[in-house]
């Protein structure tokens, strides 16, 4: 039986959950998105992705900047929806909102609950060398990310960098969501209260953080890089020029931290060694590093600051 939904999101991440709904059959009543944001040379308003993928598919879309006036709160109660489906929306839900959906509000997180409540639960899991991540459904309270749930998947982080597992997650996250609306229509969902024990919380990532810090241990630099990869990158300088570093790995070497130990990019840490593989110079597109020393000499004996 199709649902009447609010779907409300903003990123990628979001995109293949609503998809998925609308593919279903559910009749998507309106979808909320965080407003246009001024991007490129002319900072001109763009819409993000969920709002492109929602106007292609001639679904009514919202931008409100909050959903705490009465006015907002009126227009969404106005729909008289079944649920609403909120994944990566950005926006915090007042209890007037929460309360109005027939059967309440569900979320997909990014990440195994309640490890890693908030903004960046998928780079923070990389950054912190956690061997598995996954995604849950699970249903709204006022507090952060802190709701029951309704069903979760596990997957394995390996070497992926945050950018791989959020594609990945995504993909898994939107046949879960659909699974558990399902479930919940049929009665045949048992919600599971979150354990009180190993609460974390994945802070927004910062423009500050992103420098990478050589005196840090291999394995260290190692999970910084993945985890910031593709955005917002990790970055180092070397001959007067900031370098984005996308995708490295660990390797035998021994040496001052941030002095480069050969002629292929193999540089110190703290600990260890790392190899550069994939980067990207300031004002160009992403390269393999091999690509990178044909114009940018980096001889053994320089230095990454």
């Amino acid at each position: 039986m199709a649902l009447r939904l609010a779907f409300m999101g903003t990123p990628d991440f979001a995109v293949p959950t609503l998809a998925e709904l609308i593919a279903q059959g559910h009749d998507i009543a309106a979808v909320y998105s965080q407003p246009p944001r001024p991007k490129g040379r002319g900072m001109a308003l763009e819409p993000g992705p969920v709002h492109k993928f929602a106007q292609s598919a001639k679904l009514d879309v919202r931008t409100p900047l909050s959903l705490k006036g009465e006015a907002e709160q009126a227009e969404f109660a106005a729909l008289g929806i079944d649920a609403a489906i909120v994944v990566a929306y950005g926006l915090l839900l007042p209890k007037p909102i929460l309360d109005a959906p027939n059967l309440g509000c569900f979320n997909l997180h990014g990440s195994l609950l309640p490890r890693w409540r908030g903004a960046a639960p998928i780079q923070r899991a990389v950054m912190a060398g956690d061997t598995e991540t996954g995604v849950m459904v699970m249903r709204m309270e006022e507090g952060l990310d802190t709701g029951p749930v309704l069903m979760a998947e596990k997957v394995t982080v390996g070497r992926k960098t945050s950018g791989e597992l959020t594609m990945e997650l995504s993909r898994l996250g939107a046949d879960l969501m659909v699974r558990a609306l399902g479930a919940l229509e049929r009665g045949g969902v048992t919600t599971v209260e979150q354990a009180e024990d190993g609460v974390t919380y994945a802070k927004k990532i910062l423009k500050d953080e992103a420098r990478i810090d050589w005196s840090k241990s291999a394995v260290e630099i190692d999970r910084h890089i993945r985890g910031l990869s593709p955005f917002p990158g990790a970055w180092t300088e070397v001959g007067g020029e900031r370098l984005k570093i996308l995708y490295a790995e660990p390797v035998d070497g021994i040496g001052p931290h941030g002095i480069a130990l050969d002629d292929a990019l193999a540089i110190g840490c703290g600990e260890g060694a790392i190899r550069l593989v994939r980067v990207q110079r300031a004002g160009k597109g992403a390269m393999d590093a091999r690509d990178l020393l044909k114009g940018f000499a980096v001889p053994r004996g320089t230095r990454f600051i």
